[in-house]
């Protein structure tokens, strides 16, 4: 089987990591089988759709590095949409339906106050040709349903294992609006089949959805793709994602300072059996990739863990490795990077180094009298790893300081920071002209 997956969003809001684990779930299944992956977008919604949020979406999805071999705008894909519409309504496969909203709910009221389930009772079927064209005269257009067939409906999910459905729990999906537009119920499967889709990955709120897509794939005469459904994301506190109000969105993660092998090595192993740990690289990732570890219930993302496992990662690269991830920083070489990697918790923090090995800083003073009498003994020679044992040494010796009354002061005025890397190591970088200065108190 030559696989093709496709990650299909809708332009209305910003993709949270709950999105970003589905696209990247399909990326690495298709990938790993050699496969195609496909960009779909659902555009077909034109009230909500926005420009700003497609962009966004591609933008994300290649600071993820997840490369697409096709895109397809479903806005393009009308024509097609409109024949399969004329198709199904000559086969009788979907009827015209009148109701409004507000019968609609009506309906559903009355159904569940009496212990039914509230699913459409195809009142529709029943109109009489004169009725149907009483509604027309009244400029009423109608909207379709498919006709779901009195059987079970089964597939063998690749998380969920064997469903079952009953028809009689499943209301006809509306799969055209009144004006003419077509639902996702529809225009999915139309693209599935055009597209050669082998297997369709997404969240497990498109259950039922794919339960009325398996029979409408037969009523098109094809067989359906295989289905996995993913258990949704929930944040730390267990609840619920939505793109539309931008929880945790993969835009405000980059701004975070994330690296993005970061959050593919979090997502990819959310969810799983397998201990989420840093990967370097995508294709170290994509290698490691089972789908078959997956489990039934809902994991949580946290954004600590993903800071945590970003630290890790950083901690991880090669000079050469950062210097791909950052580009050409001023001053950032190879001994600068081995001495302050194990204090980076962000790509951002490196600048913040830079500043205080090269830069200018406003050092901060706690205790100047000690700082004065601290720089006299300061060493002459040219400073090296033995510099800060020696200076140290004269420092107890004059002083009977110890411990943190002894280390803060001069780690705040060197560095004005409380923590950071052993100043053993940062004070052959920043040079002994910076360090006097900033003894006395000087911005420098």
């Amino acid at each position: 089987m030559s696989f093709c997956l496709r990650f299909a969003p809708s332009p209305t809001g910003y993709l949270h990591v709950g999105n970003a684990r589905v696209a990247l779930i399909n990326w690495l299944l298709a990938k790993k089988n050699h496969g195609k992956f496909i960009l779909r977008i659902d555009d077909t919604d034109v009230k909500r759709s926005d420009k700003k949020y497609l962009k966004a979406i591609e933008e994300d999805l290649s600071w993820m590095g997840l490369n697409w071999d096709q895109k397809e705008y479903q806005s393009s894909r009308t024509e097609i949409y409109q024949k399969v519409f004329s198709q199904l309504k000559e086969s009788k496969k979907i009827y015209p339906c009148y109701e409004t909203k507000e019968e609609l709910a009506l309906k559903r009221k009355s159904q569940l106050s009496r212990g039914l389930p509230p699913i459409y009772d195809r009142s529709a079927l029943k109109l009489t040709a004169q009725k149907k064209e009483n509604f027309e005269k009244r400029g009423v257009k109608p909207y379709w349903r498919f006709y779901l067939k009195s059987k079970n409906i089964d597939w063998n999910d690749l998380v969920h294992g064997n469903f079952k459905f009953s028809n009689i729990s499943l209301s006809d999906p509306v799969v055209f609006r009144s004006d003419g537009v077509p639902l996702f119920t529809i225009s999915s499967v139309v693209d599935d089949v055009d597209m050669n889709i082998t297997h369709i990955i997404r969240g497990d709120d498109h259950i039922t959805n794919s339960a009325a897509q398996i029979e409408i794939f037969s009523a098109l005469d094809k067989k359906p793709p295989i289905f996995c459904h993913l258990p949704l994301v929930q944040d730390a506190s267990g609840e619920g994602l939505s793109k539309r109000i931008g929880s945790l969105s993969i835009r405000d993660i980059r701004e975070k300072g994330i690296d993005p092998m970061a959050v593919n090595s979090v997502l990819a192993r959310l969810g799983s059996s397998d201990p989420i740990r840093p990967f370097c690289d995508i294709q170290d990732l994509l290698e490691d990739f089972d789908i078959g570890r997956f489990s039934k219930s809902s994991p949580k993302f946290s954004l600590s863990e993903t800071f945590r496992i970003n630290t890790q990662l950083l901690q991880k690269l090669s000079f050469q490795e950062i210097v791909k991830r950052t580009g050409k920083l001023k001053n950032l070489n190879a001994n600068f990077w081995d001495v302050i990697k194990e204090n980076i918790e962000t790509i951002d923090d490196i600048k913040e180094w830079q500043k205080v090995c090269f830069g200018s800083i406003n050092p901060i003073i706690e205790d100047a009298e000690f700082l004065t009498d601290v720089e006299k003994l300061l060493p002459e020679e040219k400073f090296d790893q033995n510099t800060w044992g020696k200076w140290i040494g004269k420092i107890k010796a004059e002083t009977n300081r110890k411990g943190e009354s002894l280390f803060m002061p001069l780690r705040l005025a060197i560095t004005g920071f409380k923590h950071g890397p052993e100043l053993k190591k940062l004070l052959p970088v920043i040079g002994r002209e910076k360090v006097v200065s900033r003894l006395k108190g000087l911005k420098g």
